[in-house]
């Protein structure tokens, strides 16, 4: 009797961690909204597979920040699809090499070339939407960031490496990520194996180039991550549930965590940050929250690319501007019925600011490849009210000390006219 006790005792800190926490504070603030769709989902979060880490921030006398989290129905162990989130580490991970290589000829906006040497490798020589007609690590991380689009992110993947990528996050503490495979159909074994790159002068000369590689290391699959009834291959239904283990994973305060270490860096352990320099955070900065119709390259049709079309907390199904003097520096991704966002909300007119993550899974049928997802009538309203509900608490909120938030206003681009077709319908 006396060592079951002991073996219960032992282990019970990491059963009261495989518990969702829910803290009363954001409970309440949710009770709060009385529209359908938010009692219907709060109601039953399992279901849903809801989580949600909503962040106070408050500053010292000098502007120095403290964080508080409150979470609503929060499990770092219960699987979610994280989608085009996983181009937020990517990006960082890209600039990090980039400034490893130390080299004075390769920046931000250094042409690049991909090749290929494995079976389902694509060459990329050309990108017509940037301004030097060619790809670059800036120009990867602002399709990425301004409308999510995937092909950048395989490309950076390409660059960093599948190993690279899981050995640097594990590093830093992320130790319950998985990056395996790029935004195509492709293998396992062909999402090991990653391109050739080169990054050349403007006469075309090679600066530098970079073998391809392959990643030899095993990934932890030990625990299964199953869902749904059923999901589709082609336009064959296969009546079982759908296997993520093997796909990626960022558990949502993993992905909060990244982002606060690129808009607060001092206030997350050193081990955690991303050996970015000063301007790089600067660029990472900007185009977290520039809007697409304000961008020059790519040249994104502003009006399928609104501003909130990437800024869940605040898409209404009108697709009105954000309010006057907000801005949000966030990253969201949407797939197999997951919608997530992670942000950091900054109001300039109301001199308030906050963070605020969440996901949800929104498929009543079990579904999966069907195209058949409750995004319109369930999951973009939650998020939205969500939204609506923290941003209104926030601006009736007392500070004890108004924020400098001087850190956090950029001078945006402007979209310069000129006979360029827009950019429309990506894939993202």
């Amino acid at each position: 009797m006396r060592t079951v006790l002991c073996l219960f005792l032992f282990f019970l800190p990491s059963l009261l961690r495989a518990q969702p926490r829910t803290d009363a504070v954001l409970a309440k603030l949710l009770a709060t909204n009385a529209h359908p769709v938010v009692q219907e989902v709060i109601q039953h979060p399992d279901r849903y597979r809801l989580q949600i880490i909503y962040t106070q921030i408050e500053r010292d006398r000098t502007n120095k920040p403290t964080f508080t989290n409150y979470y609503f129905h929060v499990d770092s162990t219960a699987y979610f699809n994280p989608a085009s989130t996983v181009k937020l580490p990517l990006a960082l991970l890209s600039l990090e090499k980039l400034n490893a290589l130390k080299n004075p000829q390769l920046t931000r906006e250094t042409a690049m070339q991909f090749d290929s040497a494995y079976i389902g490798q694509t060459r990329e020589w050309t990108d017509p939407t940037a301004q030097n007609g060619y790809p670059s690590i800036a120009h990867l991380i602002r399709k990425t960031m301004l409308v999510s689009e995937n092909d950048p992110y395989s490309r950076m993947y390409e660059f960093v490496g599948q190993q690279a990528i899981n050995r640097s996050l594990h590093a830093k503490g992320y130790v319950d990520t998985r990056i395996t495979h790029r935004f195509v159909r492709l293998t396992p074994d062909q999402n090991r194996h990653t391109n050739p790159v080169r990054f050349i002068r403007p006469d075309g000369t090679t600066i530098y180039a970079q073998p391809a590689a392959y990643n030899p290391d095993p990934f932890d699959t030990r625990r299964t991550d199953t869902l749904g009834i059923g999901y589709y291959v082609g336009d064959s239904l296969v009546r079982q549930p759908f296997d993520f283990t093997g796909r990626n994973k960022l558990p949502l305060e993993s992905l909060q965590r990244m982002l606060q270490s690129v808009l607060f860096p001092q206030s997350v352990p050193a081990r955690q940050r991303f050996g970015l320099t000063p301007d790089d955070y600067r660029f990472m900065k900007q185009y977290l929250s520039q809007f697409p119709g304000e961008t020059n390259y790519p040249k994104y049709d502003s009006a399928q690319y609104y501003d909130s079309y990437v800024k869940y907390f605040f898409m209404d199904s009108l697709h009105r501007k954000l309010p006057a003097g907000v801005r949000v520096f966030n990253k969201v991704g949407w797939a197999y019925g997951f919608l997530t966002d992670a942000s950091y909300v900054a109001d300039f007119r109301h001199n308030i600011e906050y963070m605020l993550s969440a996901t949800i899974y929104v498929n009543k049928d079990g579904i999966l490849n069907d195209d058949k997802y409750d995004y319109t009538s369930i999951g973009t309203p939650f998020l939205y009210q969500l939204g609506q509900t923290i941003y209104q608490h926030e601006l009736a909120r007392k500070r004890k000390n108004a924020p400098d938030l001087s850190a956090f206003r950029i001078d945006y681009e402007k979209r310069r006219p000129d006979n360029r077709p827009t950019v429309k319908d990506v894939a993202n």
